[in-house]
């Protein structure tokens, strides 16, 4: 299980050294299509995911209060999305266009990120029912695939400002360092206050869910008659939704 859970907290890391890779097999840049379908497929998992793998799991593990089972839940969810839009306010990744900024703009953000593959991985080794291997995967997976286009902003624009392409690609990749360290940090805290699981779990959904309405969904602002990121997005919920389901 420790070997399972490692590969599933690096895979967001992976995620950003390959969106990051760009500048050696994409120098021209990720086009509008690809970030389209990249992003809705990303949309698609990541809210399913904060449905069937965190929200509903944390309701489950509040049985114990009844008609009131949603309570921990509601408000961990609003807690996290309320950290991640004052976290935004104070470094917004859409203002932050270039350089410095926007590396450490999306760093911080891939922090929470890191957070809900580490509370769904608690929540796993705690024997929780509500969660699935196979849905566990499919979240990093769908985190993984949303990385691909932000490690690409950060190490293309620097390679055209003139740094080399190694500087462009390390920056990238480094971003998303602090993903496996949100994730290691949430385990740890869960092993020692295993009551707060359900907090964690909504608190990571809150902060999912507004990555995917601030950031995903704008990303697939189509041209007229092109609705191939609507369809990702079909294809990534319902891909999730049915791992976490059938193999639940």
């Amino acid at each position: 299980m420790a070997g399972f859970v490692a590969f599933c907290i690096l895979l967001p890391l992976l995620g950003t050294v390959l969106g990051s890779a760009a500048v050696f097999f994409l120098p021209g840049g990720i086009s509008h299509r690809l970030h389209r379908a990249l992003s809705g497929f990303a949309a698609g998992v990541m809210t399913a995911a904060s449905i069937w793998s965190l929200l509903i799991p944390a309701m489950e593990r509040s049985a114990e209060l009844g008609a009131m089972a949603f309570l921990p839940a509601s408000a961990g969810f609003w807690l996290g999305l309320l950290f991640l839009a004052g976290l935004d306010r104070v470094v917004p990744v859409r203002e932050s266009l270039s350089g410095s900024r926007l590396t450490f703009a999306v760093t911080l953000h891939n922090f929470p990120e890191g957070m809900a593959v580490g509370a769904v991985c608690a929540g796993l080794l705690a024997g929780d029912p509500g969660l699935s291997s196979a849905g566990t995967v499919a979240l990093s997976l769908g985190i993984a695939v949303q990385n691909i286009p932000e490690g690409a902003i950060i190490s293309l624009p620097m390679t055209s400002a003139g740094s080399s392409r190694w500087s462009g690609f390390l920056a990238g990749a480094l971003s998303g360092v602090v993903e496996p360290l949100g994730a290691g940090l949430t385990l740890w805290l869960a092993g020692l206050l295993i009551p707060t699981l359900p907090w964690m779990l909504s608190f990571a959904a809150g902060a999912m869910l507004f990555v995917v309405v601030e950031e995903l969904i704008p990303a697939l602002a189509r041209q007229e008659g092109d609705h191939g990121g609507t369809a990702c997005f079909a294809l990534g919920f319902t891909l999730m939704m049915a791992l976490d389901v059938a193999l639940g």
